[in-house]
């Protein structure tokens, strides 16, 4: 596995802060230095759970699905995995449902894992589907319920009481984590001309609706297909180190040794650990990227320069 992290190439302006214009010439050279990582991807699986800044935003979310079409027509396998928390929020509050927050996971009641089965399986993930298919794809919107795709089971957190030392468990109610993974539905679709977008909702063996966390569900699904490359397109640049620079590359051991001394902290955890989680079930590397920059997928997987923190064995 080639690993891809020098310096990022200059990023010049135009006129009014476009792109500067590139030559035909320049266009062709470009093109031509991407073949070694088109060949190196091609027929392969590349997961890719989409969320945060770049979900939100009408220009950089058109840019995502022309990225998406274009990896697909250069024989590359995507599968899309989408969040939808800002979503979720903003129409529960339109609906004057109240939601709270423990340990970092939203409370899911009865009432509330029906608005995120709405808003994730329904809006968003279509949302996705036609942008991609506006733009000369042909993307399938499935969730984790669809043919059983994913069994989750009811997540447990415990958390202790800072008076008696007494540790007790936190009741989020519809929040699950992923049990088994069935890739059936995902080959049959992988193998055609279909691009398969999947919202994080999965069923339980007794029928429930549970709440992923899309990290968390896109991890599991990359797994389960054991991916070439598993893209987390967060809202940060990628793992920083303790003066807050850019870390290009880390093994499983070093991300460890960097959680164990409080380097990486806060919410960067849990996506390290899904990360690990990824490559001890076969997945061949894992990237955490920015999605805020123009092309943060075809940036990582088509040119020298990568993008993020790369983490493999």
């Amino acid at each position: 596995m080639a690993n891809k992290r020098p310096p990022g190439a200059p990023t010049g302006t135009g006129p009014e802060g476009t792109a500067p214009e590139i030559s035909p010439y320049d266009k062709a050279r470009i093109l031509a230095e991407a073949l070694p990582y088109m060949q190196r991807y091609s027929e392969r699986t590349i997961v890719i759970k989409y969320g945060g800044h770049a979900m939100g935003d009408e220009t950089m979310a058109h840019q995502f699905a022309r990225d998406i079409v274009l990896l697909k027509q250069s024989g590359v396998n995507p599968v899309v995995v989408h969040g939808g928390g800002p979503q979720i929020g903003a129409m529960l509050e339109r609906l004057n449902i109240k939601s709270e927050f423990r340990d970092g996971l939203r409370v899911t009641d009865k009432a509330t894992v029906e608005i995120v089965e709405m808003v994730l399986a329904g809006a968003i993930n279509k949302q996705i589907v036609a942008a991609i298919n506006a733009v000369g794809g042909r993307a399938v919107g499935l969730s984790g319920k669809d043919a059983n795709m994913v069994i989750a089971r009811k997540l447990k957190r415990t958390a202790q009481d800072p008076d008696s030392n007494i540790e007790r468990i936190i009741d989020l109610g519809f929040v699950g984590e992923p049990d088994k993974v069935n890739r059936d539905v995902l080959d049959v679709v992988i193998h055609s001309d279909l691009i398969p977008v999947v919202a994080p909702v999965a069923t339980s063996e007794g029928g429930e609706t549970y709440n992923v966390n899309a990290d968390t569900f896109a991890g599991a699904i990359a797994g389960a297909l054991m991916a070439e490359r598993f893209l987390l397109l967060t809202d940060v640049p990628g793992v920083l180190d303790e003066d807050k620079c850019l870390i290009k590359e880390l093994t499983v051991a070093e991300a460890r040794k960097l959680i164990k001394e409080g380097t990486i902290t806060g919410g960067m955890i849990p996506k390290i650990e899904t990360c690990i989680y990824a490559i001890q079930q076969g997945v061949r590397g894992v990237v955490i990227l920015d999605g805020k920059v123009p092309h943060p997928v075809l940036l990582e997987l088509y040119t020298e320069h990568g993008a993020g923190t790369l983490i493999h064995r």
